[in-house]
């Protein structure tokens, strides 16, 4: 009996609770895929590749999540252009729910207990 593979969720969640930061490239037509996919959403092939991020990118949309206080309050949640290609969606960690600049450069951080993704700013200030 043959073990059926892991779901693309699956092995992205795993390399991150490892501290790797991979995202799909599509061997066929060379598209980057975020979120992590079965089939290129560009060209169909199922011929995707895991490859290193850089970990670095910009902020594209910035949004507040009310929260109350109790449960820690109000935070931002982001929108990433990645430098690779692809886009995802996470915290901007050191700035508060209403703070964060469209266009700041950010720094991915792998959180491997929760095997997650968080950004911090690159540099002070920096902007694309």
């Amino acid at each position: 009996m043959q073990t059926p593979a892991k779901s693309p969720e699956t092995r992205y969640r795993e390399a991150l609770s490892q501290g790797r930061f991979e995202i799909q490239h599509c061997g066929a037509c060379a598209s980057v895929m975020f979120p992590p996919r079965i089939a290129c959403c560009a060209c169909g092939s199922s011929a995707l590749e895991w490859r290193p991020a850089t970990g670095r990118g910009t902020v594209h949309a910035s949004t507040v999540v009310a929260q109350r206080p109790e449960k820690g309050g109000p935070y931002n949640v982001v929108l990433v252009d990645l430098e690779e290609g692809g886009r995802m969606m996470s915290h901007v960690a050191g700035y508060g729910a209403r703070d964060v600049p469209i266009g700041l450069v950010v720094s991915a951080r792998i959180e491997t207990e929760t095997a997650r993704v968080v950004f911090d700013a690159a540099d002070a200030g920096e902007r694309a």
